[in-house]
């Protein structure tokens, strides 16, 4: 089996525990700001928007992603789940970082998720809009990597 031809649970179709859960493995592997990992989760032939870029396959999302955390220090993100629909995931998130001028920012957006039958996801759609803030009005706290489990989420942050 190659790596596309094993299930990456939960599969679809989703069911409201299950897409909570896809999403949540997919806020912890983005906090890794590991690209090689994240991009595994994607089809080889995936089709990306992200902001005014549209990444097609495995090794134009790595390349992205490789851009972006170069760029995006400091990053920590939290999704929630919107919706669900068999094979489809609509999530909101927030995700905080600073520029190399250590500037703040608060990253708002929206995302639109279509997986394939073995729970990879083959579209990704995002919409994001960026906030600056100051450093004191920072609200993710929390070492490098996954967020724990008894940090707040987006909705008991009011955001």
């Amino acid at each position: 089996m190659t790596a596309s031809s094993t299930p990456r649970p939960p599969l679809p179709p989703f069911t409201r525990d299950t897409a909570a859960q896809k999403v949540r493995l997919a806020e912890d592997a983005w906090n890794t700001r590991d690209p090689q990992r994240v991009a595994l989760a994607y089809t080889v032939d995936t089709v990306w928007r992200n902001r005014a870029e549209f990444p097609q396959g495995r090794a134009q999302v790595q390349a992205f992603l490789e851009r972006k955390w170069a760029r995006e220090l400091d990053y920590r993100l939290i999704k929630e789940l919107w919706a669900h629909d068999g094979h489809h995931i609509a999530v909101r998130f927030a995700y905080e970082w600073r520029d190399d001028a250590g500037h703040w920012f608060r990253s708002y957006g929206n995302e639109n998720w279509e997986f394939d039958d073995l729970g990879y996801m083959h579209r990704r759609f995002a919409s994001i809009n960026d906030k600056p803030i100051a450093a004191q009005d920072r609200k993710f706290h929390w070492p490098q990597g996954r967020r724990p489990d008894e940090h707040p989420g987006l909705s008991e942050l009011g955001l």
